[in-house]
Protein backbone atom coordinates (compact mmCIF):
# COMPACT_ATOMS: atom_id res chain seq x y z
CA UNK A 1 0.00 0.00 0.00
CA UNK A 2 3.11 2.44 0.51
CA UNK A 3 4.72 1.54 -2.39
CA UNK A 4 1.05 2.45 -4.26
CA UNK A 5 0.50 6.01 -2.22
CA UNK A 6 4.38 6.55 -2.93
CA UNK A 7 3.68 5.70 -6.64
CA UNK A 8 0.59 8.01 -6.77
CA UNK A 9 2.56 11.09 -5.05
CA UNK A 10 5.01 10.75 -7.80
CA UNK A 11 2.65 10.65 -10.33
CA UNK A 12 0.83 13.44 -9.44
CA UNK A 13 3.83 15.58 -9.00
CA UNK A 14 5.16 14.81 -12.34
CA UNK A 15 1.95 15.67 -14.10
CA UNK A 16 2.03 19.16 -12.53
CA UNK A 17 5.49 19.47 -14.08
CA UNK A 18 5.02 18.34 -17.42
CA UNK A 19 1.32 20.02 -17.63
CA UNK A 20 2.49 23.57 -18.23
CA UNK A 21 5.49 22.45 -21.07
CA UNK A 22 2.63 20.42 -22.76
CA UNK A 23 0.62 24.09 -22.95
CA UNK A 24 2.74 26.19 -24.19
CA UNK A 25 1.21 29.08 -26.05
CA UNK A 26 0.27 27.15 -28.82
CA UNK A 27 -2.83 29.31 -29.52
CA UNK A 28 -1.02 32.87 -30.07
CA UNK A 29 -0.01 32.53 -33.33
CA UNK A 30 3.78 30.51 -32.65
CA UNK A 31 4.51 28.76 -35.64
CA UNK A 32 0.67 28.44 -36.93
CA UNK A 33 -0.36 29.90 -40.13
CA UNK A 34 -3.69 32.21 -39.46
CA UNK A 35 -3.85 32.52 -36.06
CA UNK A 36 -2.54 35.28 -33.90
CA UNK A 37 -2.29 38.87 -33.82
CA UNK A 38 -4.47 39.09 -36.72
CA UNK A 39 -1.59 39.72 -39.39
CA UNK A 40 -1.98 36.34 -41.53
CA UNK A 41 0.23 33.79 -41.70
CA UNK A 42 3.31 35.36 -43.25
CA UNK A 43 4.12 37.08 -39.74
CA UNK A 44 4.04 33.21 -37.76
CA UNK A 45 6.82 31.20 -39.89
CA UNK A 46 9.77 32.74 -42.27
CA UNK A 47 9.34 32.45 -45.50
CA UNK A 48 11.46 29.11 -45.78
CA UNK A 49 9.96 27.36 -42.99
CA UNK A 50 6.57 28.73 -44.02
CA UNK A 51 7.23 27.49 -47.32
CA UNK A 52 8.62 23.70 -46.10
CA UNK A 53 5.87 23.25 -44.34
CA UNK A 54 3.47 24.52 -47.20
CA UNK A 55 5.16 22.93 -49.94
CA UNK A 56 5.55 25.35 -52.18
CA UNK A 57 9.48 26.15 -51.32
CA UNK A 58 10.96 24.27 -54.28
CA UNK A 59 11.63 24.89 -57.86
CA UNK A 60 8.37 25.00 -59.44
CA UNK A 61 6.28 26.48 -56.25
CA UNK A 62 4.79 29.33 -56.40
CA UNK A 63 5.46 32.02 -53.85
CA UNK A 64 2.62 33.50 -51.96
CA UNK A 65 1.71 36.57 -52.51
CA UNK A 66 2.92 38.49 -49.71
CA UNK A 67 6.30 37.64 -50.54
CA UNK A 68 6.67 39.54 -53.50
CA UNK A 69 6.31 42.79 -52.42
CA UNK A 70 8.89 44.91 -51.50
CA UNK A 71 10.04 43.72 -48.38
CA UNK A 72 11.30 40.43 -50.00
CA UNK A 73 11.70 41.78 -53.56
CA UNK A 74 15.93 42.29 -54.71
CA UNK A 75 16.04 45.40 -56.39
CA UNK A 76 19.59 45.71 -56.44
CA UNK A 77 20.64 42.17 -57.64
CA UNK A 78 24.18 43.35 -58.31
CA UNK A 79 24.50 44.33 -54.53
CA UNK A 80 23.80 41.02 -54.27
CA UNK A 81 26.47 39.32 -56.41
CA UNK A 82 22.96 37.90 -58.34
CA UNK A 83 23.15 37.54 -62.19
CA UNK A 84 20.60 39.41 -64.09
CA UNK A 85 17.34 38.30 -64.13
CA UNK A 86 15.47 37.36 -67.29
CA UNK A 87 12.88 39.83 -68.27
CA UNK A 88 9.55 39.12 -66.62
CA UNK A 89 11.26 37.35 -63.20
CA UNK A 90 13.14 38.82 -60.10
CA UNK A 91 15.16 38.01 -56.85
CA UNK A 92 13.06 37.45 -54.21
CA UNK A 93 15.45 36.88 -50.51
CA UNK A 94 14.36 34.72 -48.18
CA UNK A 95 14.65 34.89 -44.71
CA UNK A 96 17.50 32.24 -44.00
CA UNK A 97 19.76 34.28 -46.94
CA UNK A 98 18.35 31.97 -49.82
CA UNK A 99 17.26 34.06 -53.11
CA UNK A 100 14.85 32.83 -55.49
CA UNK A 101 14.18 33.55 -59.08
CA UNK A 102 10.49 34.15 -59.26
CA UNK A 103 8.49 34.76 -62.16
CA UNK A 104 6.72 38.32 -62.02
CA UNK A 105 3.63 37.47 -63.21
CA UNK A 106 3.09 33.30 -62.03
CA UNK A 107 5.20 33.48 -58.37
CA UNK A 108 6.58 30.80 -59.65
CA UNK A 109 10.09 29.97 -58.35
CA UNK A 110 12.29 28.60 -61.29
CA UNK A 111 15.71 28.92 -59.43
CA UNK A 112 16.67 28.50 -55.88
CA UNK A 113 20.34 29.69 -54.61
CA UNK A 114 20.91 28.16 -51.03
CA UNK A 115 22.97 30.78 -48.62
CA UNK A 116 24.56 32.86 -51.26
Amino acid sequence: MKKFAGTLIVCAALSMVATPLLAQSHGHGHGHPGRGHGRGPAHHYGMHDRGRHEGWYKRGGRVPVEYRGPRYVVTDWRHDHLREPPRGYHWVRSDNGDFLLVAIATGIITDILLHH
